[in-house]
């Protein structure tokens, strides 16, 4: 049998929350434990390869800090499927044409998912921004009660195939009088949640019977979360699919089309509509068919699941040796019984004797079986030492040691070492908090961080860590109390692997090595020493220039933090967008918040000030609904939460119309399109992650025709009828907001993306406050450029804006619908913004722009302003393109909606593309991750470019010699499991 293997690819750090184990098989992986935000990159960054990977059994309750990297793994795994579909398909084409003998690939694609209750239902939450085809997934979902039994009184497996058996253990807490009282309130809250469930929902398919009991209801439910899924990620809708109805049964919002009856062309109809006053005609129409998951308008009713699900990871028994010479001695033919003996059959030999395989075969060896266990709390002991498990003779003879994921305090329970200590005969492996230290986890990300800041320690620092203290001081939640554990115990680190068939072995010496930052810091070349002394230099001896610059800056000592500067999806380099913006006095702001964004706090900060920052967030703002954008919010959310209101949800709606800033509660407001705006409320019946206590608001476009400024209205809209009671007051944005003004556009990316910029109140501690104008920030999100945007943005003190394709992948860009280098810093000169902030830039080069300020010198792009002008869509334009789409997200890539074509940039003969900024005021900054600077010193960085340049020169193994390891930590080359050159798997982002 060929050997099987688990290595821990992750352990608690501030950056990788939970622990995530991954078992290599001969012919499959499977993963177990939690997927948490950060999982994916941290496979990236230890070599550990996800081909294969058919099942994951999730651990733990559903909650967020469990399963928060889940989406962003199933479309990168959906992204490298479809890749390698296309691969094999396009290899099988090539061989019939040259007249080869080929067989039809046959690729599997299915991904099965087991875990706790709530699964498919946070899946199902994820239908505004998930759409994915042929890859058909099935997540299963286990519940606290006994284990299934066979006629011999066997536990019998959950789960089995040819590699593995694994046993499901989900566990209930213990509850208390007071945990009752709240269930019994729920349960009144819930019976009024199934009420308007059903009346804003109609299930043609899924149809409430009469007197339909909880029990069968509750399982229509979990049909109609399951179908959901199965549209997410198996659907054969299709975008320019047209069904022909009556129009007085269309379902309006909805582009309507008629056939011109001379020319049989599509005409789009501009008649009256349906639910109009107008009479409406009876006539044959074509309509786009809907994504089937975006009619459901919202989810089945659900609370939050207590159970934590665990589980017993076992091998098959292995069969013994066959013997070949007993064999011959019993007179049994070689062909063909010897290989029916060692299928387990009887033969008979030459003298019709039967021959039976135990009289051939040695002893059959039993599996090994491994628990991963996860107790979130204390409350969890009791239950999981009561399981039946422990006391049945077939896993236990089998059971050859523990994962332990614990939480905090947990390990400490006399129970649980009592019963660790009484297994003693088998090996112990524990995963917390209180006993893993907050190590570098990007070991790649730190060692480029490290090498900034040699070049500008004003800019940049060492990422927080620390590779000795536990219990870690992570909120509240370590208990800052030492736990000794059993002699027999290991704790878990990543890369420990241990031996899991056919001999069960742990091997800490596979663990490995925290990252050497003395080596990372001589790694980096002389020359870009030398050229960052150079800057330095010239930023002391131009003091004076940039002292001018900076009294041109209101409020110059208001900070950008730039936590996320990548594309699509996580990189070892750079994480996916996330900007932070500090305003003293006032707050803090967030501009998108991709996953793992507060794992980059918490890196970027000590713990004290990490707390400060939460307790200073005013606002969150997101741009658009793909997943490289937002799929970190629920988790800072829940952070500033835990800080500001020691997780106590709110008992009253939110107040829109405060009387001043003392009578309002701290509260937080995400502001976003009406889409995120939902999924944070569906998604908040699953977990209180703290939704009650925030300030969802909507915002409109502005509509230039009408001199109409963007308005803020509260998500979901209450009942009363009047605008007052949903639209928030501009004077109360100062109270609610910290700002005097927000005001947003419409840009061409996806359905519902929109720029922002904000304006701020002045500041009566900056005496030239009213003649250099308000504070003003502009965000693009991501977008090609805009002419609206650069409206809204006039005056703007910084712009920040997406640059994800170099000038030459113009074409790229377009297609993509991103911005190039040269049209994001076009927005910021049409704009006459003061500084500009470069981020969200492709993961797939280190390559940074040339960028100098220039009158026009030959070779040059020189930027004028005016490159935005020959494409740009209005708003108007952008909101009719937007409202022609029945889904969102994902299903308008690749639809190129744009107009002509722009002039071309003119190109160096070197390798070199330089642009030229003819504005000397308008000062220009390249985002990398963990950059911290004061926008009164932007204009500084720009001394520094030739120096990063250098250090990331394209083909330049910067990264102290830190190639893609293997999952033992060992050098590889970008080389496939089949051999051949690994093909990119792109994100349509």
């Amino acid at each position: 049998m060929n050997p099987s293997q688990l290595q821990i690819i992750t352990t608690p750090t501030v950056d990788t929350p939970g622990t995530t184990i991954l078992l290599t098989t001969a012919t499959k992986r499977y993963l177990f434990g939690n997927v948490s935000e950060g999982t994916q990159r941290a496979a990236v960054q230890v070599g550990a390869r996800m081909g294969r990977l058919s099942e994951l059994f999730i651990t733990g309750r559903a909650e967020w800090s469990n399963l928060g990297g889940l989406v962003g793994m199933i479309l990168t795994l959906a992204d490298q499927n479809a890749a390698s579909v296309a691969a094999a398909m396009e290899s099988y084409n090539m061989k019939v044409e040259a007249g080869k003998r080929a067989e039809k690939p046959e690729i599997s694609s299915r991904l099965n998912m087991h875990g706790p209750p709530n699964l498919n239902h946070t899946l199902g939450t994820c239908r505004r921004y998930v759409f994915r085809k042929g890859m058909p997934i099935e997540a299963t979902e286990y519940k606290d009660e006994p284990p299934k039994k066979d006629q011999n009184g066997s536990i019998v497996p959950s789960w089995q195939d040819e590699n593995i058996m694994v046993w499901s253990l989900a566990i209930a807490p213990e509850k208390d009088a007071l945990e009752t009282e709240a269930v019994e309130a729920e349960a009144l809250a819930e019976q009024k949640a199934h009420r308007e469930f059903e009346n804003s929902n109609s299930f043609k398919d899924y149809p409430a019977p009469e007197n339909e009991t909880p029990e069968e209801r509750e399982a229509r439910y979990d049909r109609i979360r399951k179908a959901t899924v199965q549209h997410m990620f198996d659907s054969n809708w299709r975008f320019d699919a047209l069904v022909k109805k009556r129009l007085s049964e269309v379902e309006m919002p909805a582009t309507i089309y008629v056939r011109n009856s001379e020319t049989n062309n599509l005409e789009e109809y501009t008649g009256p509509m349906p639910g109009s006053a107008e009479t409406v005609p009876d006539i044959p129409v074509l309509v786009r068919t809907p994504w089937p998951a975006a009619l459901l308008k919202s989810l089945p009713p659900t609370q939050p699941a207590t159970e934590a699900t665990s589980y017993i990871v076992c091998s098959h028994s292995l069969r013994g040796k066959f013997n070949p010479k007993r064999a011959t001695e019993l007179e049994v033919e070689k062909v063909p019984f010897w290989r029916e003996l060692t299928e387990g059959k009887s033969v008979k030999n030459k003298h019709g004797q039967i021959i039976t395989p135990d009289m051939v075969l040695s002893e059959t060896r039993p599996g090994n079986a491994l628990a991963i266990v996860d107790l979130p709390s204390a409350a969890y002991v009791g239950p999981f030492l009561n399981r039946e498990e422990w006391t049945s003779k077939d896993i236990m003879e089998k059971l050859r040691g523990f994962v332990w994921i614990l939480g905090p305090g947990v390990a400490s329970e006399p129970r649980l070492q009592e019963f660790m200590n009484k297994m003693d005969g088998v090996k112990h492996v524990v995963s917390s908090l209180d006993h893993c230290p907050n190590r570098l986890t990007f070991d790649s990300v730190a060692t480029s961080t490290l090498r900034l800041a040699q070049i500008d320690p004003e800019r940049y620092g060492v990422p927080f860590h620390d590779n000795v203290t536990v219990p870690q001081s992570v909120l509240d939640l370590s208990t800052n109390v030492k736990t000794s554990l059993p002699p027999n115990t290991i704790i878990a680190d990543r890369g420990l692997t241990i031996d899991f068939s056919p001999n069960f072995r742990i091997k800490s010496e596979e663990i490995l090595p925290r990252l050497d930052t003395a080596a990372a810091l001589k790694g980096t070349p002389g020359d870009v020493l030398s050229l960052a002394k150079a800057a330095q230099d010239e930023i002391k001896n131009e003091k004076e220039a940039f002292d001018n610059w900076r009294n041109k800056i209101t409020c110059p000592d208001a900070e950008i933090i730039t936590l996320g500067t990548g594309s699509a999806l996580p990189s070892k380099y750079r994480n996916v967008s996330a900007t932070l913006l500090r305003v003293p006095g006032v707050g803090s702001y967030l501009f998108d918040c991709g996953e793992d964004t507060l794992g980059q706090l918490r890196r970027m900060y000590r713990p004290e000030e990490f707390v400060s920052v939460l307790r200073d967030l005013r606002m969150i703002w997101i741009s658009h609904l793909h997943a490289d954008h937002h799929l970190g919010t629920a988790s800072v959310i829940k952070a500033w939460y835990s800080v500001v209101h020691n997780s106590i949800p709110s008992t009253h709606p939110p107040n829109i119309h405060p009387a001043s800033d003392s009578t309002l509660e701290p509260t937080l407001a995400v502001v976003s399109h009406t889409g995120m705006l939902a999924w944070l409320h569906e998604y908040s019946s699953v977990e209180d992650f703290g939704y009650s206590r925030i300030l969802p608001l909507s915002i409109s476009d502005t509509i230039f025709r009408f001199n109409a400024p963007s308005i803020l209205e509260i998500f979901p809209r209450p009942t009363t009828p009047t605008l007052e009671g949903y639209v928030v007051d501009k004077h109360h944005y100062p109270v609610l907001l910290g700002l005097k003004d927000i005001r947003a556009v419409s840009v061409q990316h996806c359905n519902g993306a929109k720029a922002v910029s904000i304006t701020f109140p002045d500041f009566p501690s900056h005496s030239s406050a009213s003649k250099l104008g308000p504070l003003k920030i502009s965000y693009s999100g991501d977008c090609r450029p805009s002419k609206d945007f650069a409206v809204i943005g006039r005056g703007s003190t910084v712009l920040i804006h997406e640059a994800t394709f170099d000038d030459e992948l113009k074409v790229d860009a377009m297609a993509k619908k991103h911005s190039t280098t040269s049209e994001a810093l076009g927005v910021g000169m049409k704009m006459g913004a003061k500084a500009v902030v470069l981020t969200h830039f492709s993961q797939r080069y280190q390559k940074i722009p040339v960028i100098n300020t220039t009158q026009g010198d030959d070779g040059e792009t020189v930027l004028l302003g005016d490159e935005i002008d020959a494409e740009t869509e209005s708003a108007a334009e952008a909101e009719a393109t937007q409202a022609d789409s029945a889904v969102g997200g994902d299903a308008m890539e690749g639809l190129d909606l744009t107009g002509q074509e722009p002039p071309q940039l003119k190109r160096m003969p070197t390798n070199e593309h330089i642009i030229g900024v003819s504005s000397w005021d308008m000062k220009v900054a390249v985002a990398f991750d963990y950059m911290k600077v004061k926008i009164g010193d932007i204009a500084k960085l720009e001394k520094f470019h030739p120096a990063l340049n250098l250090l990331f020169a394209e083909g330049t193994e910067w990264n102290n010699g830190d190639k893609s390891r293997d999952g033992k930590g060992k050098k590889k080359g970008d080389q496939c499991e089949g051999g051949g050159k690994k093909k990119k798997t792109k994100r349509n982002n």
